[in-house]
């Protein structure tokens, strides 16, 4: 892990648990290393408090296992996990889709107009993809959720790569149905993209 300067807009323990969730997802801190406490407190130069808040919150979030008298260790994910994680995913993005038609798109509808005008050329930009649901997030209108969301995605970027291919014409007509109110068809079709572009079978056990 990089030494990292604690902000003031951030608690230490949010600052170390931010930095150690970059590491593992960037595959810097492999799955079953040992996070040892008194390490990670003299690298950021702080007590071991925040730094057993910051392994507590990795731990809710998935990313971290702590076994007592153990310490903590990089979770170990299985095809199992990855699995639930993706009908987890699935039931969230289904009911953001079906809140944002609530809202007609809400703080997003000009975004999600932009979208729904877009041309239907199939592209493979992973940062296409993940701003579109982003938007959707957006447009639901809520925070809890779009919380949610987030872990979930971090967990399922980690353990499946997170690779989707990024449809525009998938987006583009689900922006439309968002945009009409149709919550319904829009929980409809955000369920079917979503099982596109899930590669269960490709998930490798480690």
């Amino acid at each position: 892990m990089d030494q990292h300067t604690i902000g003031e807009d951030e608690s230490p323990g949010d600052v170390i648990a931010r930095v150690i969730r970059d590491d593992i997802l960037a595959g810097r801190l492999a799955a079953g290393e040992r996070l040892v406490e008194e390490a990670i407190a003299k690298q950021f130069g702080v007590s071991r408090v925040p730094v057993r808040e910051a392994l507590g919150q990795l731990e809710g979030e998935g990313f971290v296992t702590i076994v007592r008298y153990r310490g903590a260790t990089v979770s170990t994910t299985l095809r199992k996990d990855n699995r639930e994680l993706l009908e987890v995913r699935r039931g969230l993005e289904v009911l953001a889709a079906q809140l944002a038609a609530q809202n007609r798109g809400g703080a997003a509808a000009a975004e999600l107009a932009d979208v729904a005008r877009a041309t239907s050329d199939p592209v493979d930009d992973r940062s296409i993809g993940h701003s579109f649901h982003d938007l959707v997030a957006v447009a639901a209108g809520n925070d809890q959720l779009r919380e949610l969301l987030t872990t979930v995605s971090r967990r399922v970027a980690w353990g499946l790569g997170d690779d989707p291919t990024a449809s525009q014409q998938d987006h583009a007509v689900l922006a439309a149905a968002i945009l009409r109110g149709a919550s319904v068809q829009a929980g409809f079709l955000m369920e079917e993209h979503l099982r596109r572009d899930e590669h269960t079978e490709d998930t490798v056990d480690t």
